[in-house]
């Protein structure tokens, strides 16, 4: 593989098209077409390609595969490789080990933050801006996220999306 490359295919779903995005090992990027935020790298001269038989990506549809099923699947099956500020990966961190099918506040997370990085606080609307960057929708499962109200407020691929990944993921499919 070449470095700096970007290698993409698309995966049919239920909800969607998704794109996948990799560098040739990892899994770094996911998302519903046209979502907020979609595929937000640096595009250079040819470092583009399309590549659909990566290892990488047919692991990744198997994954999939599972979940749009309701099995229940961990973000640690994949090799994934996240792009972003520490602040952002400790979020993002945080949203890998929020247990399948449940959810937490944004405030939950911020409080979450706050202890791993030695502060005495953080804003929920920082983390918000975290996860709506998330560039691994559904495997990095940003849609458990709600509200302190517990509302279903914000998902970069759609309201509707979160709700309906929500329920494949209590058995409601």
């Amino acid at each position: 593989m070449v470095k700096n490359m970007i290698y993409t295919t698309n995966y049919k779903s239920e909800l969607g098209d998704i794109l996948l995005a990799s560098d040739g090992e990892h899994l770094i990027g996911l998302w519903f077409e046209g979502q907020k935020y979609y595929f937000p790298f640096k595009i250079e001269e040819n470092n583009i390609e399309i590549k659909d038989d990566l290892s990488i990506f047919k692991q990744t549809g198997n994954w999939l595969d599972k979940y749009f099923c309701g099995q229940k699947v961990s973000p640690y099956e994949l090799n994934l490789k996240l792009i972003g500020s520490d602040f952002r990966q400790i979020v993002w961190k945080i949203l890998c080990d929020i247990p399948y099918g449940e959810t937490m506040t944004y405030g939950q997370i911020a409080k979450k933050v706050s202890r791993i990085m030695g502060v005495e606080s953080m804003s929920a609307q920082a983390v918000g801006n975290a996860v709506g960057h998330n560039p691994i929708s559904i495997i990095i499962p940003c849609h458990r996220v709600l509200g302190s109200d517990g509302s279903l407020t914000g998902y970069a691929g759609g309201v509707d999306r979160k709700k309906r990944l929500l329920e494949i993921e209590r058995g409601l499919i």
